[in-house]
């Protein structure tokens, strides 16, 4: 049976991977809104879709449309981050259910209130988490499950992927609004951090700026040194001569973890899952949120103990300053 979609954030670079997902999945989406209007995507996948920069009408369209079609049975969330917490509580309480993108939410007490309109309404939230579907970290997974319990892996993770001062006009440069450096690009490898090695045991930030995170992070079965940054400055002088601007190392015991390739229809793959009644839900986003929000409010302890070579890098102004 064909199911019915609505989609909020329309306007965003990711949404065209929710479209591609809800129409691969032989589905339609029937209405969505942005409140910007460069949306001429939508004519790849669903062109008859109605559209609202308003969300006022938007909201009265879907009440009509769950009138006539007796349900919207999904809601997709490709909005700011800031705003999921919101959407996600506005599909629930229209009696559909909600496919959100990361992160899920800011704060993990927002979790326990979802949890609880959950159980009013009957309805489910489910998370992208698409890099635990990657077929590599299927793989991965599998032969860590069967390491010694004793055996921590030490990990280096390095994550450079360079923007322009754009990103500091728009609500990702917010800390308030996007979460910081360690939410806005780095939630998806906390959580497979997470779902690879376990519980979070230590979480250690020795640099935090307006561009770029370090830290050290322990659990249950490893040791992780990460960098994150969207400043070129950093990207290692290699990267920077052969002309790139992003910059990805994921290393188990000094060997590099490969898995650059086999994105293309992760997304897919997660509506495919959720469809079928196996979506990630709020308990297996709660690790990751709970890490983000320690180190966006963690004091910084400085270039001390395990932190990673390229925390000792240093520090460019900030693009509006003076």
């Amino acid at each position: 049976m064909i199911k019915k979609f609505a989609l909020i954030g329309a306007a965003g670079y990711i949404a065209p991977r929710h479209m591609k997902a809800i129409k691969d999945t032989n589905n339609l989406l029937v209405a969505a809104y942005d409140k910007n209007d460069s949306v001429g995507i939508i004519d790849s996948f669903f062109p008859n879709a109605d559209f609202f920069t308003e969300f006022e009408r938007f909201d009265r369209h879907l009440e009509k449309l769950k009138r006539r079609f007796n349900s919207i049975d999904y809601l997709s969330i490709c909005s700011p981050n800031y705003l999921h917490d919101s959407h996600i509580r506005f599909g629930l309480r229209l009696g559909s259910d909600v496919i959100c993108e990361k992160p899920l939410v800011l704060n993990p007490w927002n979790i326990d209130g979802l949890q609880e309109i959950e159980n009013e309404t009957g309805n489910k939230v489910n998370s992208i988490l698409q890099l635990r579907l990657h077929q590599r970290v299927v793989e991965m997974k599998s032969i860590l499950d069967q390491a010694p319990k004793d055996h921590k892996t030490d990990v280096e993770l390095t994550y450079i992927t360079s923007r322009g001062k754009w990103y500091f006009t728009s609500w990702k440069g917010e800390a308030q609004k996007s979460g910081g450096i360690a939410t806005n690009i780095g939630v998806h490898f906390y959580d497979l951090l997470g779902f690879l090695f376990g519980k979070i045991q230590i979480n250690q930030v020795h640099i935090q700026t307006h561009d770029r995170v370090a830290g050290y992070l322990e659990f249950e079965h490893a040791r992780v040194r990460y960098f994150l940054s969207i400043n070129e400055e950093t990207l290692p002088a290699h990267v920077i001569n052969s002309g790139k601007r992003t910059f990805r190392s994921l290393q188990f015991d000094g060997v590099e973890f490969e898995f650059s390739e086999g994105f293309g229809d992760l997304h897919t793959v997660s509506y495919q899952k959720i469809l079928e009644g196996n979506g990630f839900r709020l308990n297996d986003v709660r690790q990751s949120i709970e890490i983000v929000h320690e180190i966006r409010n963690s004091k910084e302890l400085g270039l001390t103990g395990e932190y990673h070579p390229f925390a000792s890098k240093s520090l460019s102004k900030h693009p509006f300053s003076t």
